[in-house]
C-alpha cells in the first residue's frame, strides 16, 4: 500500500509538471479556444440581447424595395443614410453607428454627401467608421471623405481583434492614431453619453486591454429592423401620413443605441466567432456594446487558479491507481473503472460550463489533459506493476474509444504525424450545376439549410460505400476511396456511389426545390490513379487529403460534363478498375478528351445503370457508331448521324456542333479524334 501511494504521488507530480509545461508552451491553445467556443454557444441562450440596442440592416428586401420604388441601385445615395439619421434624431436615439466605410465621394454628386453630412451635424451623435491598416513599419488610417468626417459626432475604429485561429472572441476598446483617440464602434454610444471617458479609454488602449465578448446566438436576437421599414416610416412621417402596421414610430427608439450595416448576400462582411463561423461583422461591434453595458465580459481565472486546477486534476487522475487496486478483483471492476474515468470528467465539464454561465473562463483543456494523462499513466503503471492488467485496460477503454482507432494508433503512431504515402485511389469531384445563381436568390439561412441537406445526403451515400470525404468547398464535395482503409474494389465502389448519388438527388428534388426554387443537378467527375494521400498541413493543424495529377484529372472531368451535357463522367482507368471487380454498371464512351494542362488525351465514359442503358439503348448505339466516324475523321457523315439523335441526346448535340466547327476550319494534320477542352 505504501509503494502504491508513492506511485500515486510520483505520477501526479510528473503529469502536473508535464502538462504545465505543455500549457505554457501554448500546445493546448487551439483546443482551449474550441472549448471556449462551445461554452459560449451552449450558454448563449441564458443571456438576453439588450433591449436598448437596435440593429438596422440593409437586407435584400430593402435593396429590392429601394430599386423598385425609389429607383436606387447599389450603392444607395448618401441622402438615404441622412434620412435614417433624421429618423432616429426625431426619435431621440442616443447614438447611430454606421458599420460602413464612406471613403469615396457619392456617385450621386457632392450635394448627396452634403445631405448626409447635414443630417449628422443636426443629430450630433452619429458614429462613422475609421479603418486602420497596420504593417511592420507604420499604421495607415482610412477615414471617411472630408465632408462626412467633419460632420460625424464621433469617428470610431472598426478594427477587430482575432485570435490565432482567426476567431473574433474579443475586441479592443479603440485605437490611438497620431495621439488622437478613436473609440471602438461598439463603445461609441457609451463614449458619447459619458459612461466611458476619454482618459479611461486611453489608459485601456495604451495597456493593450481587450474585452472578451459575450455573444448572442445570432444577430437576429437583437430583432433587426430593415432599412426599408425605417425609410418607409420616415417618408410617411415627412408627408404627414398615418403610419401603417408595417411601420414604426421613431419614439420607440428613444435613448437606444442604433447600429446600421449591410446584411445582403454578397455585400456584408462575415467573420468567425465562438457561436458561428459566418457571423455578421457588425455583430462583433454590437456584442461589444452589449458586453460593456451589461458587464458580461468573460473574465479568465487568474493564472495561479488554473495552475491549481491542473494540479488537482493530476491528483484526481492518478488516484485511479489507488481506486482500481481495490476494485480489480471485484465483480464490479468494470463499473468502477467507468465511473473513475467518466464522473470526474463530467463533473469538471459541468463546473467549467457553470462558471462560464457566470462569465468566468476556467481552463478546460489543460486540467482535462492532466486528468486523462494521469489516468492513462496510472492504468499503464498498474499494468506493468501487476502484470495482469492488459486485458482489463483494453476492456475498459474499448467502451470509450473505437477499437479500430485504438488498434491503428497503437500499431502505427506515425499516423498522427504529418506526411503521406503514394497509392492508387479513386477520386471523386462533384458540384451543383448553376449554384452561383441559386445562392444569389437565397437568404443566408435558406442557403445554409439547402447546403446542409444536399451535402449530408450525398456524403451518406459516399461514406456508406467506404469512401473518405476529403473536404467541402461550398457546394462541391471531394472524396476518395482506398485510403486510409484499403479497398481493393475502390473503382467499383466509387462509380456505384456516383450513380447512387445521382439517383438520390432525383429523389430529393421536391425537398431541395422547396428551398432553392430551382431544379437541382450535380456534375460528377471520377478518376482512378496514383496519388499521395496522408496528413498534410502544419504541425498544429492538418487534414487527411490527396494530391497528384490523377486528382487534378478527376476535377477536370467533373467540369467537362458541361461540354457534353452529361452529369457523370469517369476515366477509362476507373471503368476498368470497376469492371475488374464485378461492377454491373453500363458505360457509354464519350470522347478521347484532352483536358486543360494535359498533352495526352484520356478516354472518358458516362456510367449508368443497366436499366437506364436499356431505356436509351437505341440512341446510345447510334451515338457509338457516330463516334467511330468522328474518330476516323469522317466528319460529314458523323455530323449527320449525330444530328439524327441530337434532340434526344445532349452529347450528340455537342458533337454535332463540334463537327460543324471542324468542317469549317478543317482537320488538324495529325487527327486522332481527340476532343480538346477549351476550359477547365
Amino acid at each position: 500500500m505504501k509503494k502504491l501511494f508513492k506511485r500515486f504521488l510520483l505520477l501526479s507530480l510528473v503529469v502536473f509538471v508535464l502538462v504545465l509545461a505543455f500549457d505554457f508552451l501554448g500546445l493546448f491553445s487551439f483546443l482551449e479556444y474550441k472549448s471556449y467556443d462551445n461554452r459560449m454557444f451552449v450558454t448563449a441562450p441564458s443571456f438576453s440581447a439588450d433591449e436598448d440596442i437596435a440593429v438596422v440592416i440593409i437586407d435584400q428586401d430593402s435593396l429590392d424595395w429601394a430599386k423598385e420604388n425609389l429607383g436606387w441601385s447599389w450603392p444607395w445615395p448618401r441622402s438615404s443614410y441622412g434620412d435614417i439619421v433624421r429618423y432616429f434624431n426625431k426619435g431621440q436615439a442616443s447614438c447611430v453607428a454606421f458599420d460602413m466605410m464612406y471613403t469615396e465621394p457619392s456617385l450621386y454628386g457632392q450635394k448627396d454627401d452634403e445631405d448626409f453630412a447635414l443630417a449628422n451635424k443636426e443629430f450630433g451623435k452619429t458614429a462613422l467608421a475609421v479603418h486602420f491598416i497596420t504593417d511592420e513599419e507604420n499604421t495607415k488610417a482610412v477615414f471617411p471623405i472630408p465632408e462626412l468626417k467633419e460632420s460625424a459626432g464621433l469617428l470610431a475604429s472598426v478594427v477587430s481583434v482575432f485570435d490565432s485561429d482567426k476567431v473574433a472572441r474579443r475586441n479592443r476598446y479603440g485605437f490611438i492614431y497620431q495621439d488622437t483617440l478613436y473609440p471602438q464602434l461598439g463603445d461609441a454610444s457609451l463614449y458619447l453619453s459619458g459612461d466611458l471617458t476619454a482618459d479611461d479609454l486611453r489608459e485601456k488602449i495604451e495597456n493593450n486591454k481587450t474585452v472578451n465578448l459575450r455573444y448572442a446566438r445570432s444577430l437576429n436576437n437583437y430583432i433587426p429592423y430593415s432599412a426599408k421599414q425605417i425609410l418607409m416610416s420616415y417618408y410617411a412621417i415627412k408627408k404627414g401620413h398615418v403610419l401603417d402596421e408595417d411601420m414604426i414610430e421613431p419614439e420607440n427608439f428613444k435613448d437606444m443605441s442604433v447600429f446600421v450595416g449591410v446584411y445582403a448576400p454578397g455585400l456584408y462582411d462575415i467573420c468567425s466567432t465562438p457561436v458561428s463561423q459566418s457571423y455578421p461583422g457588425m455583430g462583433v461591434h454590437v456584442s461589444l456594446l452589449d458586453t460593456l453595458k451589461n458587464t458580461n465580459e468573460i473574465k479568465p481565472l487568474p493564472l495561479y487558479a488554473n495552475v491549481l486546477l491542473i494540479f488537482f486534476m493530476s491528483l484526481l487522475g492518478a488516484a485511479s491507481i489507488l481506486i482500481l487496486s481495490f476494485a480489480k478483483k471485484s465483480s464490479s471492476a468494470f463499473l468502477v473503472t467507468a465511473l473513475t474515468f467518466v464522473v470526474p470528467l463530467v463533473l469538471y465539464t459541468g463546473f467549467c460550463y457553470a462558471l462560464f454561465a457566470h462569465n468566468v473562463w476556467a481552463a478546460y483543456v489543460g486540467p482535462g489533459a492532466a486528468f486523462l494523462l494521469a489516468f492513462i499513466s496510472s492504468m499503464t503503471v498498474g499494468y506493468f506493476a501487476e502484470g495482469r492488467q492488459k486485458k482489463y485496460i483494453k476492456t475498459a477503454f474499448s467502451q470509450y474509444l473505437s477499437p479500430v482507432v485504438i488498434d491503428n494508433l497503437v500499431a502505427d503512431p506515425s499516423k498522427l504525424k504529418l506526411g503521406g504515402e503514394r497509392k492508387e485511389i479513386t477520386c471523386y469531384f462533384s458540384d451543383v450545376q448553376g449554384f452561383t445563381s441559386i445562392s444569389e436568390g437565397l437568404d443566408p439561412t435558406t442557403l445554409t439549410a439547402f447546403l446542409n441537406e444536399y451535402t449530408s445526403e450525398m456524403s451518406d451515400v459516399i461514406m456508406k460505400s467506404g469512401g473518405t470525404i476529403d473536404k467541402y468547398e461550398g457546394d462541391a464535395i471531394i472524396a476518395f476511396w482506398n485510403a486510409p482503409v484499403d479497398l481493393s474494389d475502390h473503382g467499383r465502389r466509387a462509380l456505384e456511389a456516383a450513380v447512387e448519388c445521382q439517383k438520390r438527388l432525383e429523389q430529393l428534388q421536391g425537398k431541395l426545390m422547396m428551398l432553392s426554387h430551382k431544379p437541382i443537378k450535380q456534375r460528377i467527375g471520377i478518376n482512378t490513379g496514383y496519388a499521395v494521400v496522408g496528413n498534410m498541413g502544419s504541425r498544429m493543424r492538418f487534414n487527411y487529403t490527396m494530391l497528384g495529377d490523377s486528382v487534378n484529372l478527376a476535377a477536370r472531368l467533373e467540369g467537362q460534363n458541361k461540354a457534353f451535357g452529361t452529369y457523370t463522367m469517369c476515366s477509362d482507368e476507373s471503368r476498368k478498375a470497376a469492371i475488374e471487380h464485378g461492377c454491373t454498371l453500363k458505360f457509354r464512351e464519350l470522347a478521347r478528351l484532352q483536358v486543360v494542362g494535359k498533352k495526352e488525351a484520356v478516354t472518358v465514359f458516362e456510367p449508368m445503370t443497366e436499366e437506364d442503358y436499356e431505356k436509351r439503348k437505341s440512341v446510345l448505339e447510334i451515338f457509338a457508331g457516330a463516334l467511330n466516324l468522328f474518330y476516323r475523321g469522317n466528319l460529314e457523315e458523323a455530323e449527320k448521324v449525330f444530328a439524327s439523335i441530337a434532340d434526344e441526346d445532349s452529347a450528340a448535340l455537342s458533337y454535332k456542333t463540334k463537327c460543324q466547327e471542324l468542317l469549317k476550319v478543317g482537320l488538324p494534320a495529325e487527327w486522332d479524334g481527340r476532343w480538346v477542352a477549351s476550359s477547365k
